[in-house]
């Protein structure tokens, strides 16, 4: 029997926002209702719980005492330099712009993309030609918040056998004095043997509440196709030059690759005070592959989790999942890796691996990695590792006349370096190697 649990104060101070503001929200009457019904679900299923099997490591319910208000108009005053200072060594990155602020649109922000590239999404969710189908919100609750309570987001179509030259940079900035929840829904849709780099860096304006972010992506890659996609999440990072207090972001990334597809994937979390990246990905062609690889830095009492599920519906697919987490004070990190292996999905070959590197007694990595095989002919495994810095290479390190503190800074660099290697353009690696540096050198100074 499934015992209904009591509304938390979160659920309804939103409940009570959803009613008040819903019909600010961009959309038509048809729109309206679309979010009517996201919304339902959002409230039959509830935050996700310790009870919900994916989520039993990352409870909302607790994790969320209170949401910030619903972002729905926004005016916060933002130049140019501030986006560039809160993007870092990431502002001089040679890229087609797309910036969001509190969840809206800011064409004074972004640059000139090429034509029929890039859509933005509220005007046609304000002329009802554009609904924002939940992917499987039945079952996923924050999926369907984000259904309920979309403003805006990016569309980019790269038509056949295209190549954009530039990266495609989306920028999600937190601003302003007081918090706000922004929901962002993003669309990439690769057509057959088109290639091109898209990134996602969520960032915050120096001196501003850290906002809470609840985004959605979905990613098509036609037969043949290649996209390179990086999730930066940095709201709170002391990399970025803020702190983590009362950062959040809930990032839901859904794939489907054709034939001959490649999917590579990367993603950085540094500093976010509360923030989980799922991961679903279908193979739909044979001959595809994906490689997703992350890395996960967290200290005081950041909690960083990284769920994904591959999904091999079909033969002759290769997946690659590598992520490592280095982990401070009494910050906690979360690796849950499924791979599903269908019953007509012969000759796949799916490998897993996380590793955490510890740096207090204090903190905590659970890992969870799954393999759900369903064919004979196949090739999978999975591995986790915990480890400590290893005393020896450091007594090696300092017994060459290297201090304790360079030393102990070049074993954990090397240790996450290994995920970072996994970045193919070298402009954009470095760019990350920085931002991973500045955060190790803020413990030290």
């Amino acid at each position: 029997m499934t015992v209904a649990l009591p509304k938390t104060k979160a659920e309804e101070v939103l409940a009570a926002q959803f009613k008040r503001d819903a019909a600010l929200l961009p959309g038509d009457e048809s729109q309206l209702s679309e979010r009517k019904r996201a919304f339902a679900a959002f409230e039959k299923l509830g935050l996700p719980h310790r009870r919900v099997e994916a989520w039993k490591y990352t409870d909302l319910r607790s994790g969320l005492t209170q949401l910030a208000p619903i972002s729905t108009r926004d005016a916060t005053p933002v130049a140019p330099a501030h986006v560039d200072a809160a993007l870092k060594g990431l502002a001089t990155l040679d890229a087609l712009r797309v910036v969001f602020v509190n969840g809206q649109y800011r064409p004074e922000l972004s640059t000139t993309a090429e034509p029929g590239l890039i859509t933005v999404l509220a005007p046609t969710l304000r002329d009802g030609t554009a609904m924002t189908a939940p992917l499987a919100a039945s079952s996923e609750a924050m999926v369907a918040l984000n259904t309920a309570l979309v403003t805006d987001g990016a569309t980019i179509h790269v038509a056949a056998n295209a190549t954009i030259a530039k990266p495609v940079l989306i920028v999600a900035l937190a601003a302003g004095p007081q918090p706000q929840l922004s929901s962002l829904r993003h669309r990439v849709e690769l057509a057959a043997g088109a290639t091109a780099t898209i990134i996602e860096a969520h960032v915050t304006v120096s001196g501003a509440s850290a906002g809470q972010a609840n985004s959605v992506i979905e990613i098509a890659i036609g037969d043949g196709a290649s996209l390179s996609h990086a999730m930066l999440s940095l709201e709170g990072s002391k990399a970025t030059g803020h702190t983590a207090a009362g950062a959040v972001h809930i990032e839901t990334i859904s794939a489907a690759l054709g034939a001959h597809a490649t999917l590579k994937s990367f993603q950085l979390t540094a500093g976010t005070g509360l923030a989980r990246t799922q991961s679903f990905v279908t193979f739909n062609g044979e001959h595809a592959r994906i490689d997703i690889s992350g890395l996960m830095l967290g200290r005081d009492r950041d909690h960083i989790d990284t769920t994904l599920v591959i999904d091999h519906a079909v033969p002759n697919c290769v997946s690659r999942e590598l992520f490592k987490a280095v982990l401070d004070d009494t910050a906690r990190a979360v690796f849950q890796g499924k791979v599903i292996v269908r019953p007509d999905a012969q000759k796949t070959d799916g490998k897993q691996m996380a590793k955490a590197l510890m740096l207090s007694e204090a903190c905590e990595f659970d890992s969870k990695p799954e393999l759900e095989i369903y064919a004979d002919d196949v090739v999978c495994g999975h591995g986790a590792t915990v480890a400590e810095l290893d005393p020896g290479q450091l007594f090696y390190l300092r017994a060459r006349g290297i201090p304790e503190p360079e030393a102990r800074a070049m074993l954990i660099e090397s240790f996450a370096g290994e995920a970072l290697e996994k970045i193919e353009d070298e402009t954009l690696r470095n760019m990350l190697f920085t931002i991973a540096r500045d955060w190790l050198a803020a413990k030290r100074s």
